[in-house]
């Protein structure tokens, strides 16, 4: 997607009273990547105000965004990601306020410029590597794949599976078919880390060569390695395959578990 196809201006939405002094006088835009449901805008352009970010969720997408506030808060001095800004929930919606990280997606810039894609990878994959050695004791948050499922049966029952966006290999398929494929790799053999639970190139921002942030974390948590290893490695294949084995060997796997990356595509097919 080119950069101006992945935002469209728009009128400001109706937001709480506790927020709207914090948003007034911005020029608004609404994004079109990765909004999982709900609404991210960005809004840019007040005098004097540095950009920022407002997703916005109702219902069950209403707890993913306190999901990230509470996140966002618990990172905050272990790794560069946005401060919260501002945050108000009710009972039926959600508002997060965010500052904005500068920088350009490593989606946009392995798409615009090959010759940087090496050191973008490494770039990743170290960022990847100083995530997965936050201490265990210190992460407050469960995502390992036993609770990640449970939710995903909640979504297939309710009808929140988006079928039509599901990868080529499962083009075709029901959500019923992707849960009982997975079943069919179990058990695994946790190999447990604090991820982030979509280390997709979309929430992954670069400037200079180097990974300066992420955003986008509600799923972060204590989950098997290959939680982010998949989305990655999934996300490179776009690009050449080459990218892939480079992101293993900068990682320190020599060969992959094939089985994991499986379970966990499609697990993520779920979301």
């Amino acid at each position: 997607m080119l950069d101006d196809e992945r935002e469209r201006a728009c009128a400001p939405p109706l937001v709480p009273a506790a927020i709207a002094a914090d948003v007034a006088g911005y020029r608004w835009t609404r994004d079109r990547v990765g909004q999982s449901g709900g609404r991210v805008y960005r809004l840019h352009g007040r005098p004097g105000a540095p950009d920022v970010f407002l997703k916005h969720g109702t219902r069950a997408v209403a707890g993913d965004v306190a999901d990230a506030a509470e996140r966002l808060r618990w990172l905050a001095g272990r790794l560069p990601v946005p401060a919260v800004a501002g945050f108000v929930r009710t009972r039926q919606a959600a508002w997060l306020l965010t500052t904005a990280i500068p920088g350009r997606t490593a989606e946009q810039l392995l798409g615009t410029n090959p010759a940087a894609r090496e050191a973008v990878v490494d770039a990743l994959v170290a960022f990847l590597r100083r995530l997965h050695a936050i201490p265990l004791a210190d992460c407050p948050f469960d995502s390992g794949h036993a609770v990640r499922m449970a939710r995903a049966r909640s979504r297939i029952d309710a009808g929140l599976v988006e079928v039509d966006e599901f990868d080529d290999a499962r083009q075709g398929w029901t959500a019923e078919q992707v849960w009982d494929a997975m079943h069919t790799l179990l058990p695994l053999d946790p190999d447990p880390v604090v991820t982030h639970g979509d280390f997709s190139l979309d929430n992954l921002l670069v400037a200079d060569g180097e990974l300066i942030g992420c955003i986008d974390v509600g799923r972060v948590g204590m989950a098997d390695r290959y939680q982010d290893l998949a989305i990655l490695w999934d996300s490179l294949g776009e690009f050449d395959p080459a990218l892939q084995n480079r992101m293993f060997r900068q990682y320190g796997i020599a060969v992959p578990d094939r089985r994991k990356l499986e379970f966990h595509l499609m697990l993520d097919e779920l979301f």
